[in-house]
């Protein structure tokens, strides 16, 4: 059985360190990160679209892996 004070204490330290590195990383990367928090938006809206014409599916995923090479991009800066 899974301690829940634990599992609460593990969770919070993991969103503090990722908060202090935010809050310390480079002016770059929280640009990088609310351009991406942008095309999210896009993403997810474009998501719910009627995908049938012709192009959106090709355009929403290229969108998709754009959008994954940002995120793993802004990870691996978070950690070095």
């Amino acid at each position: 059985m899974v301690d829940m004070n634990d599992l609460q204490f593990q969770v919070k330290q993991a969103r503090d360190e990722n908060a202090l590195h935010i809050h310390l990383a480079s002016m770059q990367i929280r640009e990088d990160w609310d351009e991406l928090e942008s095309q999210w938006s896009d993403f997810r809206a474009r998501a719910e679209i009627d995908q049938t014409a012709q192009g959106v599916g090709a355009a929403l995923g290229q969108l998709g892996g754009e959008l994954l090479a940002g995120y793993q991009k802004l990870r691996d800066a978070l950690k070095s």
